[in-house]
């Protein structure tokens, strides 16, 4: 069984003795999620992890053990590729209704103590957790620069679980957190402006890519649809996300509802599971609940379907957006996260006001009225504008940003996507 690389002393390599275009960062990332979990955040993280690999740099991965079996993953080969990149495993416990995912528990004197061991350029905190909060303490105590990613939307996500009231705590303590870091990454430039208008500072735009080779057209596949019990030109309807409150996912029955009422061969397919699942089940009694699905099983299940319908207003991005373009699906959604910057109505997909549900239904019902060749040709604009979402010219942009707060530089300029020009 492999097992993680224990942290080794520093290697006697002065970093800023290396030409600019040749310079190799050692970056500490800590993050309380990651694959096989599945969820947004861990895919992400794990595309950052592997693009700044792919560029030579150090990463030191922090996160909880996952189960009795992980034993983290060692770099392949042998002698210096252990170097460039090594899992520490931490405590894990797991977090209440979200039964699948753990937080992580470790002390500020143990990263300390491993920092100091084994000193990195750059300490990266991808989540606001127990383990984040630590990472954050040690980093400020051994003076290293830290950067922060605000991912996930908790305190939106309290008021789906009956502790509304912990909304300004909540929001309170993750301004605090992110303010004692010197950068927070966000994904587009509407969340950036709502967390300024909140108080937060230094908010960084970093858009998130989609791995086009996995989420891919090419994938759909007709045995597929064929065991969902759908003719060829039967139009499918996907949905890709975990089936709980805060997805919104009564606006999803009713838009499939007001859809099939103009297609009544529609099938409405669900990907994933969660506490709603039960109650879906009984107003749905006709969708296809596939459940959990990985890698090139569920790029097949996005590329299998018609059209991607995604109601949730509590993303920060919501990366099946992008994955679902990808795959040649158009896409209806609100106008906020992800949608907001990557569908164009009319063209491959359609967006309503932020929350407006009757305008969301209104819209399934302009995507059902379309021929079946309309609907391809948006799918097929969907792939086009997806395309352009390059993950190597995004780990660019957070390389820019990790040099920056290293040299004690002015942070770059924003990332921008299709060519717009975001605001400040």
């Amino acid at each position: 069984m492999m097992m993680p690389i224990k942290p080794a002393a520093d290697a006697e390599i002065e970093v800023d003795e290396l030409p600019p275009q040749q310079r190799c960062l050692r970056v500490a990332i800590v993050t309380e999620t990651y694959p096989p979990e599945v969820n947004g955040v861990a895919r992400t993280v794990a595309c950052v992890v592997e693009g700044l690999r792919a560029r030579n740099h150090g990463v030191q991965l922090i996160r909880p053990r996952q189960a009795k079996p992980d034993a983290g993953e060692e770099a392949p080969g042998s002698g210096g590729d252990e170097e460039r990149f090594h899992e520490v495993l931490m405590r894990g416990l797991p977090i209440p209704r979200y039964p699948h995912l753990r937080m992580g528990m470790v002390s500020k004197k143990t990263l300390v103590k491993l920092w100091t061991l084994r000193r990195p350029d750059l300490v990266h905190i991808a989540t606001e957790g127990p383990m984040g909060w630590s990472a954050l303490q040690a980093a400020r105590y051994l003076k290293l620069p830290v950067c922060s990613d605000f991912r996930t939307n908790f305190h939106a996500y309290s008021k789906h679980y009956g502790i509304g009231w912990l909304h300004k705590p909540i929001m309170g303590y993750l301004r605090k957190f992110h303010n004692h870091t010197q950068c927070t990454m966000v994904p587009d430039a509407g969340l950036r402006r709502e967390l300024q208008a909140l108080g937060f500072q230094g908010v960084n735009v970093v858009a998130r890519g989609v791995d086009t080779a996995l989420f891919n057209p090419a994938r759909r596949s007709e045995a597929l649809r064929a065991a969902w019990g759908v003719a060829p030109h039967d139009p499918v309807v996907v949905h890709v996300g975990r089936l709980a409150p805060e997805k919104n996912l009564g606006t999803l029955v009713e838009a499939f509802e007001a859809f099939q009422r103009l297609q009544p061969r529609a099938r409405l397919v669900l990907v994933g599971d969660g506490p709603a699942r039960r109650e879906l089940q009984a107003r749905l009694p006709g969708a296809i609940f596939a459940g959990m699905r990985h890698g090139e099983d569920l790029a097949a299940h996005y590329a299998s379907g018609d059209l991607f319908v995604f109601p949730s207003i509590t993303e920060t991005f919501g990366n099946v957006t992008p994955e679902a373009m990808a795959s040649g699906l158009a896409v209806l959604a609100y106008d906020y996260a992800a949608a907001s910057q990557l569908v164009q109505p009319g063209v491959n997909g359609q967006l309503a006001p932020f929350g407006h549900s009757p305008e969301f239904l209104r819209q399934a019902v302009v995507l059902a009225e379309k021929d079946p060749a309309a609907l391809r040709r948006m799918g097929e604009a969907a792939r086009h504008c997806a395309e352009a979402l390059s993950w190597d010219s995004i780990i660019g942009s957070i390389e820019a940003i990790y040099g920056s707060l290293i040299d004690g530089r002015p942070l770059p300029s924003a990332l921008p996507l299709r060519g717009q020009v975001l605001p400040a």
